[in-house]
């Protein structure tokens, strides 16, 4: 067991999918709260155990609970990057529970399928056989999570797999788009291992618990009538779909018990005003034909997220020491879970990002940047995948202006740009920004793959936007960048890299192409404007955060493409000073994105500890990050931006569940392709 698997994390992952489908334990102790959507509003799961007669609690909780159910002593907590393990102990037995929310990146069928397990082992401590029963239970506020919403339950049963599930009564998929939301339509369906005798029932949480605290079983029938608030208007009970497994006697052995939870959406996006269904049900497949395969592969799958997690953690500890295993880890499936898998109709693969705790966005193109590091080296398809709806929209004639959109929507409508004055004015847009990180993103794309077939899609697009960084790039006006946060700047230092090197990537996209010319014009301009870089920027011990402002300073993150990307336009003793300045700036949980504030960015100070591919470098910038993750005040998914001196989220609120983190694996991408 490594370290960086049993350290502290801010919260915890338990079945993590997609925006909709991000349940979490938000506490240490599993016991001590109820597990939560991303959101930090409740989806609940209670776990209770009868020993011998006596029950105890080891899922789930408040006050209530507690008064009622002793919690079970947890013993442990383990996160891999696709799987999260407890342990507890009471009364002679050991109890395990198992999340596995197995989203290889390899396997787009099993990536787009929103299944995880849930195994639930138990064995005997002390030497005796002792009497066990396990119950477990799964609130409608998954499905629908208002109190007053009336919902929905049945059950489908496909041979021995039978299936409860819950939902909205009145569905309207696709009814709302937002930020920190939860889904309001579509079922929620929890399947018993096939074969394994189990009680199932639909009804009020409190009378479930209670019957099962007070026997150790509940009755085998569910709540009949019809439609149901999930909120009794006189009480605060939950329904709830719950289940108990009588395991009888159980010794040294052990005995287990299995279940998953799966989510049917019905439609997953609205794609410029058509719907597209989740990719798993792209060809009409089922929720019960979803819940029979993956009960039928479930120990294959296993055994492939076991072998996977033990090689990426070693690859991790490799690459960055335990520091860098730990961000790595919790970033995998937040990075992943931040996104949406569907197919057009054209059978071309989308891939959709939500931009989470900040403005609910769709496809945001300063969001896939970032994150891109994860998907160039797990699985470039689907970089693509998140790429192609951009280019699309900019093909369409709906996108009027000559740079690149920032997005394609607001989570779960990609129907034309949110942010800013959207395609109507040219208010808060990012020029610069989106249109270098599109160019760069091409560019790193055909170099993995070896393929320009994208490109040579969309050339008419890509071409724009580099003729836009021609005229605009080297010394970019008054204007938002990604760190927008920061509010608008001329002169940008870092932006102007992006330009620079976003026009060296269109440059070698030209010579992959054969189109000599049009290379040599551009890679001329990339390195001209990387030498006028130097002398516009320096500012004696460091570089300036903007051109005009001597005195300041900034994390050149985007330098980190020059090496990645083989331009080698920068001198490489640009980097050697930042670093060494940097390595001066150092607050006690890291480096601050610039001089103005004390505030960071997670991905790119990774990227900055990069730029020299030196390890010692990227050791001492990563120092600080343990005592934050040790230390991180406010218990929220992996934050991407927060004080350096204080750990804290500035103004507390924000930017956190985001797939940004990605962009930690920047270092793994590096070592493991041989470039850089």
């Amino acid at each position: 067991m490594s370290n960086a698997t049993t350290a502290r994390a801010p919260v915890t992952p338990l079945v993590v999918h997609d925006p909709f489908m991000s349940v979490w334990s938000w506490s240490d102790t599993a016991t001590d709260s109820w597990p939560a959507h991303w959101t930090g509003k409740r989806n609940e799961m209670c776990g209770l155990l009868h020993v011998d007669g006596t029950a105890w609690r080891f899922m789930g909780g408040d006050d209530y609970m507690a008064a009622n159910a002793p919690a079970m002593t947890q013993t442990s907590r383990e996160v891999t990057p696709l799987r999260t393990i407890y342990r507890f102990a009471a009364a002679g037995v050991e109890l395990q529970i198992t999340f596995t929310s197995p989203m290889l990146p390899d396997d787009l069928e099993l990536l787009g399928r929103p299944v995880s397990y849930v195994d639930i082992d138990v064995r005997s401590t002390d030497g005796r056989d002792h009497a066990v029963s396990v119950y477990y239970d799964w609130s409608a506020n998954w499905s629908v999570g208002e109190a007053e919403t009336e919902l929905s339950w049945g059950r489908h049963r496909a041979g021995p797999v039978e299936a409860l599930f819950v939902g909205a009564a009145e569905q309207r998929p696709l009814k709302r788009s937002g930020d920190e939301v939860q889904i309001e339509w579509g079922y929620l369906f929890v399947s018993s291992q096939p074969g394994v005798a189990v009680a199932s029932a639909f009804g009020d949480s409190t009378t479930l618990r209670n019957d099962y605290l007070r026997s150790g079983q509940i009755a085998d029938r569910d709540d009949v009538r019809a439609v149901r608030p999930l909120r009794m208007p006189a009480g605060s009970t939950h329904k709830v779909m719950a289940f108990a497994a009588d395991l009888g006697q159980v010794g040294a052995a052990g005995k287990r018990w299995s279940q998953l939870a799966a989510y049917d959406q019905i439609w997953a996006l609205s794609y410029f005003d058509r719907r597209l269904r989740p990719y798993w049900s792209r060809n009409g497949q089922s929720a019960i034909g979803l819940i029979e395969r993956a009960w039928a592969d479930r120990d294959s799958v296993l055994q492939g997220v076991a072998a996977f997690d033990a090689g990426l953690i070693a690859d991790l500890e490799a690459s960055g020491g335990e520091i860098y295993a730990r961000l790595g880890i919790l970033a995998f499936r937040q990075c992943l879970g931040a996104h949406i898998l569907a197919e057009d109709f054209g059978g071309d693969l989308l891939h959709f990002s939500k931009e989470g705790s900040s403005n609910g966005s769709m496809g945001t193109v300063d969001l896939t940047y970032p994150g891109a590091p994860f998907f160039l080296h797990f699985k470039p398809e689907l970089l693509e995948a998140q790429m192609r709806p951009v280019l699309a929209y900019a093909k369409s004639g709906r996108w009027p202006f000559p740079y690149a959109p920032h997005d394609v929507g607001h989570y779960p409508w990609a129907n034309g740009q949110n942010y800013g004055g959207g395609d109507r004015t040219e208010h808060d847009q990012m020029p610069v920004e989106e249109s270098g990180n599109m160019l760069i993103l091409a560019g790193a794309l055909a170099q993995r793959t070896g393929s320009t077939a994208l490109a040579e899609e969309f050339w008419a697009e890509l071409t724009r936007w580099a003729q836009y960084l021609e005229a605009s790039g080297l010394d970019p006006d008054n204007q938002l960048c990604t760190d927008d946060f920061a509010g608008h700047m001329p002169h940008n230092a870092n932006l102007a890299i992006k330009a620079i090197l976003g026009l060296g990537a269109y440059g070698q996209l030209c010579q992959r192409l054969g189109k000599a010319a049009e290379a040599e014009h551009y890679l001329a301009i990339a390195g001209e404007w990387a030498t006028r870089w130097q002398d516009l920027a320096d500012d004696g011990a460091n570089y300036r955060l903007a051109f005009d402002q001597p005195g300041t300073w900034s994390q050149k993150y985007n330098l980190v493409w020059d090496r990645i990307l083989g331009l080698n336009l920068f001198d490489a003793r640009i980097a050697d000073k930042e670093m060494a300045f940097y390595r001066s700036q150092l607050n006690a949980y890291g480096l601050p994105l610039d001089s103005r504030k004390a505030y960071t960015k997670l991905d790119w100070l990774v990227w900055s500890a990069c730029l020299t591919g030196r390890q010692d470098d990227f050791d001492a910038m990563l120092a600080p990050l343990a005592d934050w993750l040790d230390a991180a005040p406010q218990r929220v998914p992996l934050s991407d931006w927060f004080e350096t001196d204080t750990g804290k989220q500035p103004h507390g609120h924000g930017f956190w569940a985001r797939s940004v983190v990605g962009g930690i694996f920047i270092k793994l991408m590096i070592d493991k392709s041989g470039r850089a």
